[in-house]
């Protein structure tokens, strides 16, 4: 008989945990598994690469209220005489107004403000997964019934105070914590030393065979440019230093370097990235390309691939530019040598703006070291697909 698996996750946008999760997803023998996915925000970029065999349940009814207009939710309310699902909509909405927030103090408020009318899940599961930490966490603690609870930590999580306090009678009730990598796994038991008897590792998976294919369809750029290009992917966020990165395109213009920067993301940082593009006459340079379903035709057509993050839970942006024996150049942030060998498959730098620079800039100078390390990305071990079998011991 096949066992029951639930996998619970914010959305399918164009990141590393999602991106991860539909490369999970294509490899699980649906055999063995009969599998639902429950999104809190439906219709991204990356549901479409979502296995058939998966079933996508349907929205939370509180996640189809909250994204109508709030003049069309207020009506709602008063036809139903119900006003529990409009009252927390504004509880959450103050609040956030009101402070801010960092992203594990957000996913607590959301949830004192509207889990009183989020409905639980009807079914009762084998395994529960949730798949990123904060809501999907409190979500699948809180609202599932299964036989075994599983919880992913993808990115370099500290808590302190009340929201350490919060999030620990939700992690109390899980089987097993899953690291996506060793460091992340070390940095969240800093917070909470008493799980480390059910944390384990298991590494975003990466399908080289899948990422090959998909480098080949699509053309990727479509501007011509014969210069230096330098591709960054990642939202548009402050943990993923942009403020380091543009600053560093500065520099790079400043010194000459024939070159176009390309972004593929999309987050808040938005309008500040623009106008910082503007005002320093960028334009030409920093090019926010928005969010492609496929990255990959923009990864194999780079000349080096630039990631100027200040955290990460792993980096799959970096493991998949070094699928495609693209070099790197990365700051040095908590689990960067999980994967980087310095002067090897790329550089490891500074987290500041002139070491950024002074890196791309080696690597465009320095043909012999460019070539080594392309070389050198060419013969190294592909993916790890060999994971799978680390999720197959959790769920048996």
């Amino acid at each position: 008989m096949k066992k029951s698996l639930l996998f619970v996750i914010d959305s399918l946008d164009c990141a590393g945990a999602e991106k991860s999760l539909v490369t999970l997803l294509s490899l699980i023998d649906y055999s063995r598994f009969t599998v639902d996915l429950m999104l809190f925000s439906h219709g991204c970029i990356l549901e479409k690469l979502v296995p058939e065999q998966v079933n996508i349940l349907k929205p939370l009814n509180y996640s189809t209220f909250a994204i109508k207009p709030i003049n069309q939710s207020f009506k709602e309310s008063i036809s139903k005489m119900d006003f529990k699902m409009f009252t927390s909509r504004m509880k959450y909405s103050t609040a956030i107004r009101l402070k801010k927030y960092r992203n594990s103090q957000k996913a607590r408020v959301y949830w004192q403000s509207v889990s009183s009318v989020i409905e639980n899940n009807a079914k009762t599961y084998d395994i529960a997964i949730s798949y990123a930490q904060g809501v999907p966490t409190f979500y699948v603690a809180e609202k599932v019934n299964a036989n075994k609870k599983l919880a992913w930590v993808n990115v370099s999580y500290r808590l302190t105070g009340k929201d350490k306090v919060f999030q620990k009678k939700y992690y109390d009730q899980y089987d097993k914590i899953v690291g996506v990598s060793e460091s992340t796994k070390e940095i969240f038991l800093e917070t909470f030393p008493e799980y480390r008897s059910k944390m384990e590792v298991i590494y975003d998976i990466n399908n080289p065979q899948f990422i090959s294919d998909m480098a080949d369809i699509g053309d990727g750029y479509e501007d011509n440019f014969d210069g230096v290009r330098i591709l960054t992917i990642g939202r548009l966020a402050r943990q993923k230093g942009y403020d380091i990165a543009l600053e560093a395109c500065k520099k790079l213009k400043e010194k000459g370097i024939d070159f176009k920067w390309y972004v593929l993301g999309k987050g808040p940082l938005k309008k500040e990235i623009r106008q910082y593009v503007v005002t320093h006459d960028l334009t030409d340079h920093f090019i926010l390309l928005g969010v492609k379903a496929n990255p990959y035709p923009y990864i194999k057509k780079s000349d080096i691939y630039v990631q100027t993050s200040k955290f990460e839970g792993f980096g799959l942006a970096i493991a998949e530019a070094r699928m495609l024996n693209v070099p790197v150049v990365t700051t040095k942030f908590d689990a960067v040598y999980n994967q980087m060998v310095q002067n090897k498959n790329g550089l490891v730098v500074n987290m500041d703006s002139e070491s950024v620079a002074d890196g791309i800039i080696n690597l465009i100078n320095n043909h012999n070291l460019r070539n080594e390390i392309t070389e050198y990305l060419k013969l190294e071990k592909k993916g790890n697909v060999e994971e799978i079998e680390k999720f197959y011991n959790l769920v048996v």
